[in-house]
This record gives C-alpha cells, structure tokens and sequence, in this order.
C-alpha cells in the first residue's frame, strides 16, 4: 500500500464495541460490518501469519503482498457486495500422538485468511465481554499455562476433589452449523458478516482430489474456527454449567477449559456422579458426543496418609489436561502438593519428533545438529518446564541422547562406542533441564 494506515483507529473502534457489548450483554448487534474497511483489512492483513501453509489456490503471503492495495480492495468489495466466494480449505492430517491416529487440519487459503481475520476482530471484543473466567482458549491474553495455574490453584484451596474428565469426540468436526448459527444471533445479526460466516462453513473441503461439502464441523487450522469454537461451547458448557449446576449442587466445585479440552472439579463425590450421568445428555442435545471411555470420574482428593507411607490409605487417581498429568506428590517440606508431569503420550511424541528429525538429519555437521536439538530441548522445556516436572525433563534429555547417538553411528562405518559419544557430548553439551513456570508448592 502507497501508505501504511492508522492502526490506532482499529483498536478505538474495537474498545468502543466492547463497550457497548459490556453495557447491554443482551444486544443483538445488527451494523458491524461497517466497521471493516481498508485500514481495518490491512489490520488483519498484519495480523494474519505469513510463514503457514498454502491453501488450494497455492498463493503465499508474498504473492499476496506483492499486490496489497488492489488485494484488499478487491476483497473488501466482494465481501460487501456479496460476490465473495469462500475457497476449500486443504485437508492435511497430522500425527496425533504415537500410534496411527491423526488429526485432520484444514489450511485456507491465504485471502481467506486475512478475511477471516478481520471477521474475528469484530467479533472478539464482543464475545470477551461474555465468555466466562473459566475459559482460556484462543482468547487475548490468555494461554494454557494460566489454566493450568488456575486449575492448580483452585485444587490446592478446595485440597482436590472428584474431578470429571471428559473427551469431546471430533468436536471440531461435528459442531453443528444450525446451533452454531442460532448462538450467533443472540448477539450478531449482521447479515453480512454471518453470510460469511456461512460461506466458510459451507466451502467444503479439499483432500487430494475429493472435494466434500459436509453439513458439520469446522475446519480446525481456519482462524475463524477457535473463536466459532468458543461460541459454541459456551453456551453449551459454560453457561450451563454456571447458571444451571452450580447453583443445584452441594458444595464448591469449578470448570476449566481450553478450546474442546476441559475438566470439572467437585468437592462431594455425589455432586460429581450427578454431572457425569446428565453430560452426555446434555452434549447430545447440541449434536456433540462424549468418548465413552476417556471420558471418566477420577478420585483426586488430597490424601490423608503421611507422604512417606506406602499404604496410609487409598491413593488418589490420575488425570490429564493440556499435555500434563496431574497428581498429588510430596514437597520438599514433606507435605502434599498437585504436581505436574509430562502426560506418556506426549512425551512419546516428542520422542519420535527428535527421532524423526534425527534420522533424516544425521549427516548434517554434529554442530548443527547440537544447535537443533539444543533448541529442541529448550522449547519443550518452555512449554513442559513446570515446577514438579524436572524428572520428565531429565530424562527426556536421556532419552535423545541415546537417540542421537543412534543415528549418528548409522553414517559410520564402524560402531560408536559409548566412551566415544561421552567424549562427543562433552564438547557439544545439551542444555539442562529448566523449569520456566514455577508455582508455590
């Protein structure tokens, strides 16, 4: 663009629609398409990630940007007038954990995106306003480890609890439009954005060659798809649950969730049965269906027995949200505390991620590959690295070197002894385990 526009007019115009939606929370909003214009394109434009796949037409961030100007004016046209067209998303799968089960994840394409974009920065000051303190993901200055500091908080006040576990079958893909829609419209009746809302559900999917259009879902990887996400899930479980079990149960009990991944924590066991029998009823209701099996009931009340006793008394369960699991461990002070560790299965898929990468790697230089697996580690170590959790840490950076060291005797010759590769890792040491995130245990 000849000139780069006021980005501060975008963010007033975002403060004054969180405004009004704090001031009347039962509006329905009717004019907000307005508010995108050319500045705010170019917003979302600046928003939107250059460095992520292509989509179907094969267009990158580059090839878009070569041309900004008449791009976004161009797409501000057509999504006014109407004659704009969403594109399939293109259907990739990824590993979801270390068998051969994955998850499908669908890449618009680049325009798409940006739209999508500006879409959403109408609809989040407005929905930020509604969405409950229970709820963490995709939101503005939210992330999953202030959830996993809530949910360890309110676990160490209450001294844990019963604790429902629950997995969402393929929530992504069969959130149903209808319901979806009718919980829009109990704040945006904007007939232009929720016409292009409609298109994006609507495009259909590209996988290989097969175009479907299902009538379900959507398409996890759209930037529109989180927000849309959280929608739907509140009024299915938070405000359900807020409004409507809370105040029929016994004692305290709270809810935490990220995007589809959720627990709900409760001081009497009977309160928690109770919840457990009407959930799948209620999910079924919005078209959703519970795991069968995933979904449980775990005893996690802290225990009674002293911690250096083997058989005080019954051990309290297990349970796992975003990438931990969670149990009662002894403090360096000797009393009780809720610990995280890296869950198994996200440990094995690291493991196999370093393996993959070692494997197809292995004639690089060995300093190269010390500075990526070094960076590997210290990124895990940023996500995993929690007060609790060093053991998981240690013993990963085991783990890769005897991986490592694996693949690096395959480009020889000769075997690698283990006193050789002791020599090698002294000279290229791995960087230690580190906790990032710590909490007052």
């Amino acid at each position: 663009m000849a000139r780069t526009p006021s980005l501060g007019t975008v963010s007033t115009k975002q403060a004054r629609i969180a405004e009004l939606a704090k001031q009347a929370p039962s509006l329905s909003f009717t004019t907000l398409a307005h508010h995108i214009d050319e500045r705010w394109l170019f917003e979302a434009f600046q928003r939107t990630r250059r460095d992520g796949a292509t989509g179907v037409d094969g267009q990158t961030s580059a090839d878009y940007a070569a041309e900004l100007r008449e791009n976004l004016r161009s797409l501000l046209d057509r999504a006014k007038s109407g004659t704009y067209r969403a594109s399939p998303v293109r259907r990739v799968h990824i590993p979801k954990g270390t068998g051969t089960e994955t998850r499908p994840i669908g890449i618009p394409t680049f325009e798409d995106k940006v739209l999508q974009r500006a879409v959403a920065m109408v609809l989040e000051p407005i929905y930020e306003q509604d969405f409950r303190d229970c709820s963490y993901g995709f939101r503005p200055g939210r992330s999953a480890h202030q959830a996993l500091e809530s949910l360890w908080r309110q676990l160490m006040t209450m001294g844990g609890g019963w604790v429902v576990e629950v997995d969402i079958q393929k929530f992504f893909d069969t959130l149903d439009h209808a319901r979806l829609r009718e919980f829009l419209q109990r704040r945006v009746r904007d007939g232009v954005l929720l016409r292009l809302i409609g298109k994006w559900l609507k495009a259909g999917v590209l996988e290989g060659a097969v175009w479907t259009t299902p009538d379900r879902g959507t398409p996890q990887g759209g930037v529109i798809s989180p927000l849309l996400a959280n929608v739907y899930l509140h009024y299915v479980l938070d405000e359900w649950f807020a409004r409507e079990v809370q105040p029929r149960l016994a004692g305290r009990s709270f809810l935490i969730r990220y995007a589809d991944d959720f627990v709900m924590v409760f001081r009497h066991e009977a309160d928690a049965r109770r919840v457990l029998e009407v959930l799948p009823k209620r999910f079924a209701k919005y078209g959703l269906t519970l795991h069968p099996t995933k979904t449980r009931l775990v005893p996690f009340t802290r225990p009674s027995y002293p911690p250096d006793s083997d058989d005080g008394g019954p051990k309290p369960g297990t349970f796992d949200l975003l990438g931990f699991t969670h149990v009662w461990g002894r403090t360096r002070r000797g009393g009780w505390a809720v610990q995280r560790r890296t869950s198994s299965s996200r440990f094995s898929r690291a493991v196999t991620t370093i393996a993959q990468w070692c494997r197809r790697h292995r004639h690089l230089p060995v300093a190269d590959q010390h500075a990526a697996l070094s960076q590997k580690l210290r990124g895990h170590d940023a996500y995993y690295g929690m007060t609790g959790n060093y053991r998981a840490l240690s013993r990963l950076r085991y783990v890769v070197g005897r991986v490592w060291r694996k693949w690096l005797a395959r480009r020889r010759a000769a075997p690698l002894p283990w006193t050789a590769f002791g020599r090698l890792v002294q000279h290229y040491v791995l960087p230690p385990p580190r906790v990032v995130h710590s909490a007052l245990a």
